[in-house]
This record gives C-alpha cells, structure tokens and sequence, in this order.
C-alpha cells in the first residue's frame, strides 16, 4: 500500500482546494485515482479537525482577552452570536503552546549501562526507556490532559532516527542519542550543547556563559534545554526537551505545570530555545523545584 509520501500529488494540500480536486480527477488510473483520493479524504478530515481546534481556542482568546465582544466577533467571523459562544466554550487557549490535536511525545531508547554492587558492569540487555523519561512522560501527560489534548508515546530505536515531519510533536531525546537532532540543534545561534573532558554541558552563544550539571558534583538538580525547533522539511516546528541528564528533562515539565499560560501568551508557536534549572528528590526522582535560567532566545534575535 503506498505512504503518504509516495502519492503522486505530492503535498496536494498545499495547493488550493480546486486545484488540487482537478490534478485529481485527471489521474488516469482508476485504482491510483481511488487510492490517492482515500488518502487526501483522511489527510483533509485530519486538518479539518485541527483548523477547528484552533479556530475555537483563537476565539476563545480573543473573548478572555476583551479584544471585542461576542457581537462583534460573530459578525467578523460570518456566524450567529450563539454559534460563537458555542464553539468558544472548551479547553482553555494555552493548550496550542502543546498541541492541535493527538500529541505524540518521543522518547528515545538507549542501552543500560552502569555498575553492579560488586563493581562489576551491568550485563548489557536490549534498549531501555530511562526510568526518568517516562517519568517526564507521564507529568506531561497529565498537563496534556488537564488542557484537554490527548497524549501517546513512542520509542525512538537505537541510532536516533526519529520522524520529525509532522505535526504536534514532542521529542525528549539528548543530542549523545540523536546524530539527527544534533544536526538540527547546531543551527541554534543562541544555546548550544558540548562535550569536554568534564562531560556534556550547556552554552550560552550570547553571554559564554557554560552551564554544567549540578548532578556531576553530586548535587540533587539538573539543567534541561527546551525549544521549538524546525523540522527538516521547512514546514513547521516541534518541541523539544532534552536535559544534560535525563533528570533534568523534566524540570522542565515542572516548569510548564505553572508557566503554560504566561508561555503560550508570549510564544505562541514561534520558534525559540531557552534553559531550565531544576532540584528533584533523590528518593522519588520527582521534580521540587524549577525555573528558566536564560532568555527565551528566538531565531535571528527577534
């Protein structure tokens, strides 16, 4: 069965709607004319979804926020005063910062590694999820759904290859895990990781400033990066979360729980980076504290 890739109207909902029913209509194959029409039907029901989402949760805002009145957005809009109060009702507007529709959070898989008690190394067994990835997974989860999306998980397999083009998309995965999320990760002019004989750090472009985890003293606390970032074909963005260890990915999280709002009301979904410090207990491994330790930088300085 072909993927949407291989459809012979590549990205046909870039083009607009008729032009799009016409090439269509022209194809000369029966089989292939079904096929591809199936597979548009699912796509346009798909974005059609989406555009409501942010349809309503944009009319929400503009109403929470006083821009005009229910009166006044229903005539601008085309609908019955009625009709706006109905589909402004629902998930408060910040949920966007996360998502349209079904979010997919991926983690990324790993080898065990470590010492026994006995000082010898850990008998290497198939790729692992950290214990504190899923962990950050389930607390945004339970954000996800506090704001009313709906959150799955998927693995990223060993070697980093992970599908980046597509929407509504989250990826906890260090760039040690990902040579495709390094790549993507060196064209931030702002923050940056590296690696010296020390371990893997944090810099700031800007200031020089170098960012090492506490955690490599032997402190309970961590630093994360999180961003919105390009996705490789140019046609949008996802979010990204990445600790120098994974403990510090979700200091991160522990952030959002209270920030959600006042983040989606500066960003929205345009791109930027910035750093998270965090201290967890070392018992539990749950997060206690954290806060943005850095600027939200956004491309080109703006």
């Amino acid at each position: 069965m072909e993927q949407e890739g291989q459809l012979p109207l590549e990205e046909p909902l870039n083009e607009t709607f008729d032009a799009t029913l016409s090439r269509l209509k022209e194809l000369p194959d029966p089989l292939e004319r079904a096929k591809v029409a199936h597979a548009l039907a699912g796509r346009a029901q798909d974005y059609g979804s989406e555009f409501q989402v942010v349809r309503n949760e944009a009319m929400n805002e503009t109403l929470r926020v006083g821009q005009i009145s229910n009166t006044q957005l229903a005539s601008e809009l085309g609908i019955s005063k009625g009709r706006v109060s109905q589909l402004a009702k629902g998930a408060p507007p910040e949920r966007l910062f996360l998502g349209s529709g079904k979010v997919v959070v991926a983690l990324a898989e790993k080898l065990e590694d470590g010492k026994l008690q006995d000082g010898r190394d850990k008998p290497v067994k198939g790729p692992v999820i950290a214990t504190e990835d899923v962990q950050t997974y389930e607390r945004l989860r339970e954000l996800a759904e506090e704001v009313g999306l709906d959150v799955s998980f998927e693995r990223i397999p060993l070697g980093g290859n992970v599908r980046l083009n597509r929407t509504n998309l989250v990826v906890i995965c260090g760039p040690r895990l990902s040579p495709l999320i390094e790549q993507i990760l060196e064209g931030d002019p702002h923050l940056q990781f590296g690696r010296d004989d020390e371990g893997w750090h944090l810099v700031d472009r800007n200031t020089g400033d170098v960012y090492r985890s506490p955690m490599d003293r032997g402190e309970n606390a961590d630093i994360a990066y999180f961003g919105r970032l390009p996705r490789p074909d140019g046609q949008g963005t996802f979010l990204y979360v990445a600790g120098i260890h994974a403990r510090g990915s979700g200091g991160v999280v522990h952030w959002l729980n209270s920030e959600l709002a006042n983040v989606h009301r500066e960003l929205k979904a345009k791109r930027f980076s910035t750093l998270i410090s965090s201290r967890f207990d070392p018992e539990t491994l749950e997060i206690t504290e954290s806060e943005r330790i850095t600027p939200f930088y956004r491309p080109g300085g703006a």
